[in-house]
């Protein structure tokens, strides 16, 4: 008797783990993955008496076809009026979704802007163990490997370019924002080990009110070199915040080396003697193998700049 009873006991348990497990599933789909928000935090980077520039993060998109909702918010993020927006990438996931990605960003496009790419930019996502996402990609991608899988990043990048946003995939560029010099450097994907940054290296400008470094994966490797190199803000992507997060806890990985307390938001990264200032967009969207949220909602981000007489 005792048996049978333990055995329905136990029964009971792992319905009740398993109905649980699937209800956050659907939760973490259907409603946590659509509910975007929008970050906001001050950034006192700017020499004393500077006026404040609102700049508008945005990363992740992964956009895909039925993702509507998700194309009428972004719209909507033009109604905050920003003074520059910066995209670190991962715009898209699918071959014929480009022109959603330009309705989407919309009147965003009529801003100073700048942008680099993200490796699902460059090609379609591919199921994967969700294992993989502990640790780095294990050789370097190359686009002529997988010619039925690149996605038509080059006709996003020219639409980009012809609406005056600037690529900053291994350049520097400094951008007067209104009537501000604001210098940028920028590299390609570290994810997909496309980044080259000995191309960008050296030290900040001098003339600029802030200097700026841009990617879309934040890998140890870069942060170190952009941080030596004395940059003062650092704003990258790709980590989705986690994605699947634990309540009170956080993020359990990043898909990159940098560490889970830092997946998302803003903090600080040390090297050669020189403190940046790291914002992480915890981004808008999912992998279409991946679709769950959970505990860790999409998201952009507004950062505005103001004096550093402001304080923290």
């Amino acid at each position: 008797m005792t048996s049978r009873r333990t055995d329905g006991s136990l029964k009971r348990v792992l319905g009740g783990t398993v109905a649980l497990g699937v209800g956050g599933i659907a939760y973490g789909a259907l409603i946590e993955s659509r509910a975007f928000v929008l970050r906001r935090f001050s950034l006192p980077l700017l020499p004393n008496g500077a006026d404040p520039v609102r700049v508008l993060h945005l990363s992740d998109m992964h956009l895909l076809p039925r993702q509507r909702a998700k194309v009428t918010w972004v719209r909507g993020l033009a109604d905050l009026k920003p003074d520059l927006v910066v995209n670190t990438g991962d715009n898209h996931a699918h071959p014929h979704i480009w022109p959603w990605v330009l309705e989407a960003y919309g009147r965003l496009l009529d801003l100073p802007g700048v942008y680099v790419w993200g490796s699902n930019d460059y090609l379609q996502p591919l199921l994967k163990n969700p294992l993989d996402h502990l640790g780095g990609p294990k050789n370097p991608t190359r686009l002529e490997d997988h010619p039925g899988r690149e996605l038509p990043w080059r006709t996003l990048g020219a639409h980009f370019d012809a609406a005056g946003w600037s690529n900053l995939v291994h350049r520097r560029e400094t951008l007067s924002v209104r009537g501000m010099p604001l210098a940028f450097r920028g590299t390609d994907d570290a994810h997909s080990r496309r980044d080259r940054y000995e191309l960008v290296t050296g030290p900040p400008d001098p003339t600029a009110l802030i200097n700026i470094a841009v990617t879309h994966a934040p890998y140890l490797r870069l942060l170190d070199a952009f941080a030596s190199d004395g940059m003062d803000l650092i704003l990258a992507g790709h980590t989705h915040g986690g994605q699947v997060c634990v309540p009170g806890h956080g993020a359990l990985v990043t898909n990159c080396d940098l560490d889970t307390k830092r997946a998302k938001g803003v903090s600080q990264h040390t090297s050669g003697g020189h403190t940046s200032v790291l914002h992480v967009s915890g981004g808008l969207g999912v992998s279409p193998f991946g679709p769950v949220r959970f505990a860790c909602r999409p998201e952009a981000s507004l950062l505005t700049l103001v004096a550093r007489d402001h304080g923290w």
